[in-house]
């Protein structure tokens, strides 16, 4: 099961419009993860018309549209893994801890905010997820996101793609 992860859209306030070989990746998808801060319903319309499964909450950019149609936090089980995505954990430091106490019954979480791509492993066994940003690579060198692989109830080949320098 292939899974494509993305956050901090911030569409279209840091960008125009997703860029082409994130859409690209949406066809080979069976699910996609949105970890929040779309900041326009037209992303999310386009990502749920698009996905074979879309698992996706709001951010802290994200007004009251997106807020009444997404959770601040979801929950989805893939081949016996248990899933989570939200938008903020706080700082960098303690995030492990923090995340594994906050959710003791995942195995995974998505998570955005920060624009940092992050993919650790808290002592509890809690795998932390941050794809970056496609659109807004802030202090980041590259824009960015993530594609992972659920197999057998493991999670593997999870990769930071980098995108290119939009003209």
């Amino acid at each position: 099961m292939r899974l494509l992860l993305m956050s901090d859209t911030h569409l279209p306030k840091r960008a125009r419009e997703l860029p082409a070989p994130l859409l690209a990746e949406l066809p080979r998808a069976d699910v996609v993860f949105h970890a929040g801060d779309w900041v326009d319903t037209a992303t999310l319309d386009l990502l749920e018309s698009h996905s074979r499964r879309l698992v996706a909450v709001h951010g802290n950019n994200d007004g009251p549209a997106l807020r009444a149609r997404l959770p601040e936090v979801a929950h989805i089980e893939l081949d016996g893994l248990r899933f989570g995505a939200v938008h903020e954990t706080g700082p960098a430091q303690g995030r492990e801890a923090r995340c594994a106490a906050r959710f003791p019954d995942l195995d995974v979480l998505v998570f955005g905010h920060s624009h940092i791509p992050w993919d650790t492993t808290a002592e509890s066994g809690l795998r932390l997820l941050n794809p970056g940003s496609p659109t807004d690579r802030r202090r980041q060198p590259h824009c960015t996101y993530m594609t992972a692989t659920v197999e057998e109830g493991a999670l593997t080949d999870v990769v930071l793609h980098r995108l290119p320098p939009r003209n």
